[in-house]
Formats: structure tokens, C-alpha cells, sequence
């Protein structure tokens, strides 16, 4: 059936050596996604590029200021630019597709990073039927950060012939029955293009509703899991007249005031820029697996930086969309516990690095 694949497919994909690495981890396969990794090849480079007429190493030629081996781990300095293959390959057939994103984490981190593949002309697209190698563009944009080889900072959705995305007459259908979006009442929460995702700025128990990143944060270790300490590197932001001000170049973790959640059969994706609701850009981290949220919804975390001008930002205002995709069958692996998922049951939650008892 048509739709984006489920974790068996990923499996069968593996097994068939349509998805090859020689360091391929069966748990690098998600409920309707793939998690990639970073292979010891790096470059910094001068330039940002795409590869619509070429492959990406004919590109890379004139553009590399070094070569780095990230088998011992490299420090990517805050706002340069680099470039990393990474270790799986592809070698689709049968009118296969698929596009990525960056992983949860990597988002929260204010890591922008995207896909590039031979002969594509656009971002995060791999394109029909696509053979080869891929690479991951990456520039830290708050944090000076040690990666090294097998870090995995995005991740891969495959969809067989076509997305199947449900229209807000199908959305409203499904919440009647199987509900995908928790609010106080009916008339707290819109479907309108996708589901309308709305910012919470009310504090409770004088609690913070954002962080925003510190300018000179000490070094940040990808690999050290709630170790780091919060202060040293996020402002915690309270909220009296339930808003704020975006400043510009500024990065902001907030969270949604409605939960969501994601059915066995579906999977979502954050839209992550919309000149319609503002100028900023929401959400780095777009995809979001079967399972996220059950039973009773999880909050959204949104990532947040302004783009020329700052913006005054109130509680309920509309931030983001999540549009919603049939799955090809239903997964049985779904997000949550069971698979070592992070981010279940959220709520104003920053990446997995930072110490949770702070």
C-alpha cells in the first residue's frame, strides 16, 4: 500500500542490503522512521551548496578548508560549517522516496543541519528510486559541540509511491474516534491546513514556560547524557503577562498548550517555517512517530529563533502546524518506553543532555 514505511519495512530494507552500512544498528530503526549516523569523514567548508547537475564530492572539491577524522571526536565551533558523509547508503527501487530531518535532539541543540545527496535539487529530499551515498550539512548555532563518528544527529522517512496526507475533514473524523489532540475544550484547538500547534505562555506554579540559549556556553559533549548542567548553557524565561519577546539571532525552547498525539497508523510532521503565522522559523525537528503521545497526548516542544525582526509572542498564539500522514499498514513498534524513546510524556523538556534533577 502506498504511504510512508513502517520499522518492518526499514528491517526488510536492511536485510535486502537496500539500506547498507558496515556499521548498521538494528535500533536505528524507529516506528516510521530511520536514524542515521555520522561516518570518521568531515570537512569544514567555505560554502553551503546544493548538488541539483553533480554528485556532492564534485562539489565539495573547490569548497573544503580541511579534512577532519571524527573517529576521536572533533570539536564543531559555533556557526562554522561542515559537512559529514554519512554511513548508510541507499539503493532504493520498487518507486520508493523519502525526505529527512533532524532528530529531536538535535534540534533542541539549535543544530542546523540538513541532507544532500547526488543530483538533488533541494534539501532533505532523497529522491525516487535514489542509489548512493549521503551527507549531512551541519552548522552549530548556539553551542560550540564535540561530535564524533556514529553520533546521530537526523534521520530518514521513506514513503512508498506517495505521501497519503489526511485533509482536516479526515483529521476531525479520526479525533471523534481516535483522538489526536488534547486542550481544555473543543474550541481551544484548530484543524486548518493540519492541526494548528498554539504556544503556552501561562506559568504555573511559577514555573518557566521557555529557555532561551546562554551566548558563551562552555563546550558541549554530544555524548554525555543528562550530564550537563542547564545553567550553564539556558536562561530560564517567566512569563507575567503571558508573553514574550522573540529577540532576533536568539534561540527559544517553548511548548505547545494543546497535547498531541500520533495513532499506530499515522505518522505527523511538524511544518517548520510558515511566513503566515510569523516571521520566525518553528520547530527544527520535524518528525514525529506512531505512537508519540499515547495515551493521553504529549506536549509539543517547539524550537524557536526569529529571523530578522523580534517579535512579540503571546500564550495561544498559533506557532507551527502538524500535518498528519497515512502509514503504508499499522506499526507494531510504536514510540514510547518499549524502544528507549526520550521525549513520551513531555513536557517544557530540553534535549537529553542535560540533567533532568536541576
Amino acid at each position: 500500500m502506498i504511504g510512508s514505511l513502517t520499522y518492518n519495512d526499514y528491517i526488510k530494507l536492511f536485510n535486502e542490503n537496500k539500506i547498507s552500512s558496515n556499521k548498521l544498528n538494528i535500533n536505528q530503526a524507529q516506528p516510521s522512521s530511520l536514524d542515521l549516523s555520522l561516518s570518521e569523514e568531515c570537512y569544514e567548508i567555505k560554502f553551503s551548496f546544493l548538488s541539483s547537475n553533480s554528485t556532492v564530492r564534485e562539489k565539495l572539491e573547490n569548497n573544503i578548508v580541511k579534512k577532519i577524522d571524527l573517529k576521536g571526536g572533533y570539536i564543531f565551533e559555533k556557526n562554522k560549517t561542515y559537512i559529514v558523509k554519512l554511513n548508510e547508503k541507499l539503493d532504493l527501487q520498487n518507486n520508493i522516496f523519502g525526505h529527512c530531518n533532524p532528530k529531536s535532539s538535535t534540534g533542541r541543540l539549535d543544530i542546523f543541519c540538513r541532507t544532500i545527496v547526488d543530483f538533488s535539487d533541494e534539501y532533505e529530499k532523497i529522491p525516487i528510486n535514489f542509489k548512493g551515498e549521503i551527507f549531512l550539512e551541519i552548522t552549530s548555532r548556539s553551542f560550540d559541540i564535540k561530535f564524533e563518528s556514529g553520533n546521530k544527529l537526523n534521520q530518514l522517512r521513506l514513503v512508498y509511491k506517495k505521501h497519503n496526507y489526511l485533509n482536516d475533514n479526515e483529521l476531525n473524523e479520526i479525533n471523534k474516534h481516535n483522538q489526536i489532540v488534547f486542550a481544555e475544550k473543543y474550541s481551544d484547538y484548530i484543524i486548518e491546513n493540519g492541526l494548528k500547534v498554539s504556544v503556552n505562555l501561562l506559568s504555573y506554579n511559577n514555573k518557566a514556560v521557555a529557555y532561551s540559549a546562554k551566548k558563551n556556553a562552555p563546550l558541549l559533549d554530544f555524548n554525555k547524557i543528562n550530564f550537563h548542567k542547564i545553567s550553564d548553557y539556558w536562561n530560564l524565561i517567566f512569563s507575567e503577562k503571558k508573553s514574550i519577546i522573540i529577540e532576533k539571532d536568539k534561540f527559544y525552547i517553548l511548548r505547545s498548550k494543546e497535547k498531541v498525539r500520533i495513532p499506530n497508523f499515522l505518522a505527523g510532521e511538524m511544518i517548520p517555517y510558515d511566513t503566515g503565522i510569523g516571521d520566525f522559523r518553528a520547530h527544527y525537528a520535524g518528525f514525529f512517530d506512531p505512537g508519540f503521545g499515547d495515551p493521553g497526548g504529549s506536549y509539543a516542544v517547539l524550537e524557536v529563533k526569529a529571523n530578522e525582526l523580534p517579535f512579540i509572542l503571546e500564550d495561544g498564539q498559533t506557532i507551527a502546524r502538524i500535518k498528519y500522514e497515512k502509514l503504508n499498514k499499522k506499526s507494531n513498534i510504536v514510540y514510547g518506553l518499549e524502544i528507549d524513546s526520550n521525549y513520551q510524556n513531555q513536557g517544557l523538556k530540553l534535549s537529553k543532555h542535560f540533567k533532568d534533577n536541576e
